[in-house]
Order: C-alpha cells, then structure tokens, then sequence
C-alpha cells in the first residue's frame, strides 16, 4: 500500500508554540506521520503562537483557497517605542515618551484603521523582490520601496489599555500584517508603537478548539495525529457553510 493511501488527507490544526517556524511545524508532522506531503496555510512569525494550518494529502490542493479566509488576532502593542520589524524581535529605532491617553483617545486611533484601507508591508516580511524575500535584504541593511497593499479590518476590540500597552483583538483579511497595524496605529498617536505578543486564534472555520498542541504533536503517534485532523469531507461541509 502506498503513503498517501495509508494516511487520509485532510487538515491538522496546531497551536503553534512561540520560536517556531511554520516549516519546524511541518517538518515534525512529517517525521511524526512518516509521510512527505504536508504544506503549510500561511506562515506565523517566529514570535507568534495559535492557529496554524497544515494541509496533508490531497488537501494540499486546498491551500489557496484555505489561505484566502479571514483571520482573527489577539495582540499586544507597547506605545512608546518603533523598532525596525515591528515587533519585539528587533533593535528598538526610536523611543518617545507616551501621552496620557485615554481609552477613548485610543479607540479612536484603531478606529482608523477598520474598514478598507491600504498597509505598506514591512521590511521584515516574505513578500519577494525580484526572487528575494525583503527579510534577506533587512537584514543586509537594504531598504527597498514596497507597494501598499489592500487590506480590511472586519472589526476589532481593544481590551485593555495600561499604557504603555494595549491589548486588542482584529478581525482581518488575508495578506494583514498585525506588526504593520501597531506600528501604524502607533504613528497615529505620534509616540510609535511595535507589536510585543501576538496570538491566531481563528482561520476561516478553523479555531483553537481543534487544535493539537505543539507539544503534544512532537510525541504523538500516527494513529494519534490522524485521529485529531479534519477529514476532507467535513471540511467541504464547513466551506460550503
């Protein structure tokens, strides 16, 4: 019998662990299943934890249209501080003291950003320049111009504002870059801010309540793994929804 007919296609969600990669992802589902062909439904930042689709089988035809649903974010930004990726994971640019806002002050600042609008990728991102992702040209201290892109912001809360910080949930579309939004959000209030946390909690009809922890999936067993994905038959019903 061959690999793909030993393992039934189909979707396995996992709550991606922080310091991984979506390629780390697929490489233990592959030497945890002993089976070749896994991709993966749009990468997470190293930094970020939740939601993470891998698509194993004939699901791999899948991909696109899985990728093109909306997601959901809850986020973490501290006001006050602009670093080079918009995120933690960089050298702080500029620091600048922060107001005494209020929570309607900073209400007011997200609620320019919902709606259609346009984002300019970052530097620190996977989109390719003539064959080059921009990260690779970061990190040789290259700045090329990018090309703004359209997003849209469904809605969004802000849950809690202890300034510096401010944590927040976004419901956005395919191609947003969270760290793009705290930093825009950030020169709005004229104090810049940078993404410090970062969690996917739904793709489209995927969430966190059928997630398999990255934990768990390092020691799990084949029987273990295909028992936790969703079959493809299941998965035409949640689109079709």
């Amino acid at each position: 019998m061959s690999e793909i007919e030993e393992i039934p296609s189909g979707v396995l969600v996992v709550d991606k662990d922080p310091n991984m990669t979506s390629h780390d992802l697929v490489a233990i589902t592959r030497r945890q299943l002993k089976f070749k062909k896994i991709g993966h439904c749009g990468t997470l930042d190293p930094m970020a934890t939740g939601v993470m689709m891998l698509v194993i089988g004939k699901a791999t035809k899948l991909q696109d249209k899985l990728m093109c649903e909306d997601k959901v974010y809850d986020g973490s930004l501290k006001l006050g501080v602009t670093t080079g990726s918009q995120d933690k994971e960089s050298d702080t640019v500029e620091v600048k003291d922060v107001p005494g806002f209020s929570e309607e002050d900073i209400d007011k600042a997200f609620k320019k950003f919902s709606g259609d609008f346009e984002q300019i990728p970052p530097m620190v991102s996977a989109i390719k320049r003539n064959g080059v992702p921009l990260y690779k040209l970061a990190r040789k201290g290259i700045t090329v111009e990018r090309k703004p892109r359209a997003v849209t912001v469904m809605s969004y809360k802000v849950h809690r504002v202890a300034l510096p910080e401010v944590d927040f949930t976004v419901n956005c579309t395919k191609g947003f870059y969270v760290r793009t939004y705290a930093h825009d959000i950030g020169q709005d209030l004229g104090c810049g801010a940078h993404l410090i946390a970062l969690r996917r909690t739904r793709s489209g009809k995927f969430d966190l309540s059928r997630a398999i922890k990255t934990e768990d999936l390092k020691v799990a067993t084949r029987e273990q793994i295909i028992e936790k994905m969703i079959k493809l038959d299941e998965i035409a019903e949640m689109l079709s929804e």
